[in-house]
């Protein structure tokens, strides 16, 4: 009887089956074979000797990016810092342009006649500043006026809430709503100081448009008289590689700045015409100053169109009634749709229109930031950093933005007795070389 060898197996009892075992059975073969318990453990792929190379890449391209972000963001506010620190020196000077923009195309037309320069600005500034006072003579007495008559109305309305704050469904009695009544006067006496600070602060902000309408208007008169000299001296000022995209940038942004107040003034002189006829028609009072709200309204886009048919529809409810109010709410909502959706892209075009979100944002930080003055200035601002960025993405393209439509670009000319800008021809690109 044979006995096995203590520790083998029944397998390995013959030598035969040492030698005919498989190479996958081999010691180095078992070690080398996957655990079927951890074969499962991820679907990931191995990783390649590149890839921490490119995380290092990846990793300072991120780090580069950060550092150019923050700096960009420190010059902003920075940059904004310092404009709000030199607002009183910035207001006039641009209230002074828009100014100028409405009035420079006649002076422009007295000048192109003969004009002497002094001349043609000063008989332009003074007839504006005639007509603006006309505007202001003509609608003070039928403020006055009506004044009475809303105040009136206004009384007769209060008395109208106070009866149906009495009856169903809140069957308020009356000492309740003296009570409140009483409750709201002991208040505004007790901030009476606070009240008067309010009022000490707004007249010296009234002080301070004063004065700055007046540095405006003198501002516009240099703008009139010296405006064309403008662009040579700026551009005189840098290289002649810079100076063609300079002038270029001049003349678009001012373009812009022209166009953008004469198509609000039309889109204002409609909303406020049609509105006007319809405020008329319903016998509601104050039908010209109403009017003339919603055409300066206009200038600040949406929110100053909303803002001036709240008034009318006010009016109206305090003078004529709910029904009267509701049938002035229709017209305006009518008026604004059609200038909105059919005149507004008609008279602008496509390529000039801000998207209505960029309008919305740019009237509240205007309105945030400065207030009144800077809702009305927002849109401007905004429209003009459009066409700054505009101008660079081309000239990032390739596109040459500083080439005029005749296909000529402005250059510097002159010498030490002045300077001048030239228009050069640039010649067109030929077709590209099928061989290159």
């Amino acid at each position: 009887m044979r006995l096995r060898r203590p520790g083998r197996s029944a397998d390995e009892r013959s030598p035969d089956s040492e030698q005919t075992s498989s190479p996958a059975d081999t010691p180095a073969a078992r070690r080398n074979a996957p655990d079927p318990d951890l074969a499962a453990a991820t679907v990931a792929p191995a990783p390649k000797f590149q890839r921490a190379e490119r995380m290092r890449s990846a990793s300072r391209t991120l780090a580069i990016a950060s550092a150019q972000f923050l700096l960009v963001a420190a010059a902003v506010v920075v940059l904004g810092y310092v404009l709000g620190k030199l607002w009183s020196i910035l207001l006039p000077i641009v209230l002074g342009l828009l100014i100028a923009t409405v009035l420079w195309p006649l002076a422009r037309f007295l000048r192109r006649h003969g004009w002497p320069p002094a001349l043609a600005a000063a008989t332009v500034l003074v007839g504006f500043l005639a007509a603006l006072v006309g505007i202001i003579v003509a609608l003070a007495p039928q403020v006055a006026d009506q004044v009475t008559e809303l105040a009136d109305a206004a009384t007769a309305a209060l008395q109208d809430v106070q009866e149906w704050l009495q009856g169903p469904p809140f069957n308020l009695g009356e000492d309740q709503i003296g009570e409140a009544v009483d409750s709201v006067i002991n208040s505004i006496q007790g901030n009476a100081q606070n009240i008067a600070g309010y009022a000490l602060t707004g007249a010296s902000a009234v002080g301070n448009s004063l004065i700055n309408l007046v540095l405006s208007l003198v501002l516009v008169f240099f703008y009139l008289k010296d405006g064309p000299r403008w662009v040579p001296w700026l551009a005189a000022q840098t290289g002649p590689r810079a100076a063609r995209h300079v002038s270029a940038l001049s003349y678009k942004t001012w373009a812009t700045l022209s166009e953008f107040i004469r198509q609000q003034a039309l889109v204002g002189f409609i909303d406020a015409f049609f509105i006007g006829i319809g405020l008329w028609i319903l016998g509601v009072p104050l039908v010209i100053p109403l009017a003339v709200l919603t055409f300066f309204g206009a200038f600040i886009p949406i929110i100053g169109a909303f803002v001036a048919g709240a008034f009318a529809v006010l009016i109206a409810l305090v003078s004529n009634g709910l029904t009267t109010a509701l049938i002035v709410l229709a017209i305006v909502v009518v008026v604004q749709q059609i200038e909105g959706n059919v005149l507004q892209p008609i008279i602008q075009g496509r390529g000039f229109n801000l998207h209505a979100a960029v309008v919305i944002l740019a009237v509240t930080a205007g309105g945030n930031l400065r207030g009144i003055v800077g809702a009305f200035l927002a849109v401007p601002v905004a429209a003009l950093v459009a066409v700054i960025y505009r101008y660079v993405r081309d000239e990032f393209d390739g596109k040459s933005p500083e080439v005029a439509e005749d296909g000529t670009v402005a250059a510097v000319a002159g010498g030490d007795e002045g300077t001048e800008l030239v228009r050069e021809p640039v010649e067109a690109p030929g077709p590209p070389d099928p061989e290159r």
